[in-house]
């Protein structure tokens, strides 16, 4: 059987003035798939996650999801819509905000009720809003969350903020889940508490997953299929394994 390709980028290029900050990225990434994207500083890689949520536009190339959704050219909404969720390398957090609405101001787009509802304070609103607490709530349990529920986001931990961030990402119902090196600054506890959270996130929502990472214990802990980026160009792609022993990786990357 056929398997199924969730991100298929196609010819990816992106020029700022005149020099190629992208050039001609391809790749696919299956269903349910952990994808490793590495590479040395300013390879690129920040830049094709924005290139892949509508932060920047390509100069050429193609971008499809789940087969039928060409999402290159549209905006940073459309492609929350239609599947692509993300998390940034500096946390992004409602700082004012506690941790459950954090979550809860994810789930507006799923569930919507009128501005005239909201004000008058409609059975609709009611309803929604009660959804809304119990789903906000649900995926806390599952980060181990719900005890800091009524916490203001900036007091957390800074591991458990990348937790937070994570759960709000999948409150939007992404299929891919793009991860902006989500390990920096995590000690080695919260490395290997992250990379448990990382395949129960794929496990437990049918999730694809492409993360940015530099840890390389991490990667290879996770990762099944790895792209190696070097100055905006694909150095080496395929088995995590065999691509960490590629020689031209380990010299431009890993060091010799």
């Amino acid at each position: 059987m056929k398997e199924n390709i969730m991100l298929s980028v196609k010819n990816l290029s992106i020029q700022f003035g005149g020099l190629h900050a992208v050039e001609d990225f391809n790749l696919d990434i299956k269903e349910n798939e952990l994808y490793g994207l590495i590479g040395p500083n300013g390879a690129g890689k920040t830049t094709i996650f924005n290139l892949l949520t509508g932060v920047y536009k390509p100069t050429t190339g193609s971008i499809v999801l789940n087969g039928v959704n060409r999402i290159d050219g549209k905006s940073t909404v459309e492609i929350n819509k239609i599947g692509i969720a993300r998390t940034f390398q500096n946390i992004r957090l409602f700082d004012k905000l506690n941790v459950h609405d954090n979550v809860k101001i994810a789930l507006q787009n799923k569930y919507r009720y009128s501005t005239m509802s909201g004000i008058l304070r409609l059975p609709r609103y009611h309803r929604y809003e009660a959804l809304m607490d119990e789903e906000a709530m649900s995926l806390l349990e599952v980060f181990n969350l719900e005890n800091e529920a009524a916490m203001k986001s900036a007091n957390l931990p800074y591991g458990k903020q990348r937790k937070l961030e994570i759960a709000r990402a999948i409150a939007t119902n992404p299929k891919v889940l793009l991860l902006d090196e989500p390990a920096a600054g995590m000690n080695e506890n919260e490395t290997k508490e992250l990379m448990n959270t990382i395949k129960l996130i794929r496990d437990k929502f049918n999730m694809t997953v492409l993360l940015i990472e530099h840890d390389m214990k991490l990667v290879k802990g996770i990762c099944e299929e790895l792209t190696v980026l070097n100055f905006g160009k694909v150095l080496a792609q395929g088995k995590t394994d065999e691509v960490l022993q590629n020689k031209e990786v380990i010299k431009a990357y890993l060091g010799e």
